[in-house]
């Protein structure tokens, strides 16, 4: 299920470029514009979720799968072994500014909380 006028969605299916990191069929990770580390890259459910709260909702799998694509994405960034975030901000007040469901890997510098 996709949501109307969601730019995760459209780059999930293709309607939006992006530069895409990893791709199989129910997860992909692609560069955050706008960056906030050397490497910081999107890790998404191509399904749309908005927030964890819907989480339940993904495909058998899809969940499991996000957590071992962001850490195939830090190794594939070479950031996984100096260290890196794994963030999830979920609601406004947690600056979620994209509300489909998204897992931030970032590293390539000490990162402050």
């Amino acid at each position: 299920m996709s949501e109307n006028g969601c730019v995760f969605c459209k780059i999930a299916s293709g309607e939006e470029e992006s530069e895409i990191v990893y791709e199989e069929e129910g997860v992909m990770a692609f560069h955050s514009i706008g960056g906030k580390a050397p490497v910081h890259v999107l890790v998404i459910p191509r399904e749309h979720v908005s927030s964890l709260e819907e989480i339940g909702e993904l495909p058998e799998g899809v969940t499991k799968r996000i957590f071992e694509v962001a850490q195939e994405v830090a190794e594939k960034m070479d950031v996984a072994r100096s260290g890196y975030v794994f963030r999830i901000n979920n609601g406004p007040d947690a600056g979620q500014e994209v509300f489909h469901l998204h897992v931030h890997v970032m590293g390539g510098e000490r990162m402050e909380m």
